[in-house]
């Protein structure tokens, strides 16, 4: 993996320690500066305190579920992209997670280098977005 996500702020949200250490693994190979926690509600209290660019969310979470850190998360001003990775395969949970605003719904596993290529993508998408508002500010 190359620096793709170089100085990029990941915050990694997973209560599966094999996980969470895997996907640390490879957003740090990909140059992204990374926080984990493994609780829902220290995933919100970190997005308000200290923003990261991306979030990675799961579903099942002790503390306050990923849906309800999703919705947290998605309303404060300036959140975050966020991508949830679940092993749910419901459509119905994939719609609600869609409806709070989630910019990516992936179903586990997730080949690693895939999630951190979504992951520039969406960063990337965002960057260029940015960039469209400030030329349009600017005339």
């Amino acid at each position: 993996m190359n620096g793709r996500l170089s100085e990029i702020k990941v915050l990694i949200v997973d209560d599966d320690r094999d996980v969470l250490d895997s996907m640390e693994a490879a957003f740090q190979a990909a140059g992204a500066l990374t926080q984990c926690t493994s609780n829902g509600n220290d995933a919100v209290r970190i997005c308000r305190e200290e923003p990261p660019d991306l979030v990675i969310l799961d579903m099942m979470l002790p503390g306050r579920s990923g849906f309800l850190a999703l919705e947290r998360i998605k309303g404060y001003e300036d959140a975050p992209a966020v991508i949830m990775v679940t092993a749910n395969e419901g459509k119905r949970h994939q719609a609600y997670a869609e409806s709070l605003g989630v910019d990516r719904y992936l179903q586990k596993p997730v080949p690693l280098t895939h999630l951190v290529d979504i992951a520039a993508e969406i960063i990337e998408a965002r960057e260029d977005e940015l960039e469209d508002d400030d030329e349009d500010a600017e005339t």
